[in-house]
């Protein structure tokens, strides 16, 4: 691969979006290796006999991500990560829903969660759930739900969350702390211990 100029990245989106039918086919090899680690991530919190493998799930979003050709609004790298680490989610909800759909009985499997939210359960149904209550959040509050997708989807810490979003790493750490509370209340019925 080769060496990545500053802005690189940003550049090729806005000659996506204006148009530019090269500019996707340039911009994959620049964003590839992260996607991919973020993809393994994701996969490595899943249950271990998972048939989705983080190639085919980057496979799913890169088919995805060139439908979406001219219909991005993505200003930049960081919206790009966020937006792709949003269709992966998308992509796990849709693949838990079909295999619930074909497999009615309960089979468990990890969600593609980190740790901060271990109280949540295991089955196929929890991360539908998770998905309606990640849509309720972002109707009330939009930066709740992009903290959500950059903590929980893309393993961003406070540091990058807060420079990601332009806020305090304080107003990050609060809005953890209410989002895990308010997913637990939304899911469960009943306040976090």
């Amino acid at each position: 691969m080769s060496e990545q100029r500053p802005g690189e990245i940003t550049r090729l989106l806005h000659d996506w979006r204006q148009g530019d039918r090269d500019a996707f086919e340039q911009l994959m090899p620049l964003v590839y290796s992260e996607l991919r680690n973020i993809a393994a991530g994701l996969m490595r919190r899943e249950r271990g006999d998972h048939t989705l493998q983080p190639t085919a799930l980057l496979h799913e979003l890169y088919f995805r991500l060139v439908q979406q050709r001219g219909a991005n609004a993505w200003g930049d790298r960081a919206h790009f990560f966020t937006f792709a680490a949003k269709l992966m989610r998308m992509i796990l909800v849709d693949y838990a829903r079909s295999h619930g759909a074909q497999r009615r009985g309960g089979d468990f499997m990890k969600l593609p969660l980190s740790d901060d939210l271990s109280w949540l359960g295991q089955r196929d149904s929890d991360i539908i759930d998770l998905d309606r209550a990640l849509e309720k959040l972002e109707q009330l509050d939009e930066r709740k739900a992009r903290i959500v997708e950059l903590r929980f989807f893309l393993a961003c810490n406070v540091e990058e969350i807060a420079d990601n979003l332009k806020i305090s790493k304080a107003t990050v750490d609060r809005d953890l702390k209410f989002i895990r509370g308010w997913i637990y209340r939304e899911l469960r019925g009943k306040p976090a211990e």
